[in-house]
């Protein structure tokens, strides 16, 4: 078994997302001055995380925030990010480049809700959760494989002071639980990840995390905070159990979710 922290961030805004344009995957628009501001306030905030990996989409808005947050950070300015395709926004097709109330009206037209609309050329939400379950997967292989292999090679455990790094922080906000852990007799953190990656992707993949994986919520989130839009640079911080038999078994605990008290000094550029 191991057992990791996974932080998955949302990208700074882009001078499209404040128009509500779509993005997607077709238009790969570089982050706004206030979307730097975003990730450098990110970047302060998480400051103190030694980050194992790190993981961003190959879109320009979330490599340029992976850059801002690294940059930042006490211990992991020169680490390599992964750029990995899996993590990319869903695609939007024919919608992309165009305005969010055309989509909403492109599905009116079709006689759905706009969520599970799929303009033509786009992908399905099913489409997209098998894109987040096969990164999933793929990174809970990564981390068991290095973890056994750390074990192999090491005669003791010594603390790696993962966990206090993150403990330190993520046991304050709003959306966050009042404990960043409640079971004392767990094994420590072997890694702790970062994710940068989009809106509607970060959906999808905490969906499957509630709702296949059954991932248990703190209790000060409410169901609204859940459907809530992803802030900007949000800040969702879950710790994984994973382990293989046959196949990959893990169970998730949500620590927060869409934390963004790091935002409340930016001031938006006009």
């Amino acid at each position: 078994m191991a057992r990791f922290a996974l932080i998955v961030v949302r990208h700074g805004q882009t001078r499209l997302n404040k128009e509500k344009i779509l993005q997607g995957q077709g238009v790969d628009e570089p982050l706004s001055e206030t979307g730097f501001k975003q990730a450098a306030a990110a970047g302060i905030f998480l400051s103190n995380v030694k980050f194992t990996h790190v993981f961003s989409s190959d879109l320009t808005r979330t490599k340029q925030t992976a850059h801002g947050i690294l940059e930042k950070n006490t211990f992991c300015q020169d680490m390599t990010v992964i750029y990995d395709s899996r993590l990319r926004e869903r695609k939007y097709g024919v919608a992309e480049g165009r305005a969010l109330s055309e989509l909403r009206a492109m599905a009116s037209a079709a006689g759905q809700e706009c969520p599970v609309f799929t303009p033509p050329g786009g992908e399905t939400l099913d489409q997209v959760k098998m894109r987040g379950i096969d990164f999933f997967e793929f990174l809970c292989q990564l981390i068991l494989k290095e973890a056994a292999q750390k074990v192999a090679l090491s005669s003791g455990t010594p603390s790696n002071g993962l966990e206090a790094s993150l403990a330190e922080m993520f046991c304050l906000g709003k959306n966050s639980g009042s404990k960043f852990n409640s079971d004392s007799g767990a094994p420590e953190l072997v890694a702790s990840v970062l994710v940068v990656s989009h809106g509607a992707y970060m959906r999808s993949l905490f969906n499957y995390f509630l709702t296949d994986l059954k991932c248990s919520l703190p209790a000060t989130l409410s169901e609204s905070e859940l459907l809530s839009v992803i802030p900007n640079t949000g800040i969702s911080l879950f710790i994984i159990n994973s382990e293989n038999k046959r196949e990959v078994k893990a169970t998730v605990q949500c620590v927060c979710m869409n934390l963004e008290e790091h935002l409340n000094r930016v001031t938006e550029t006009c």
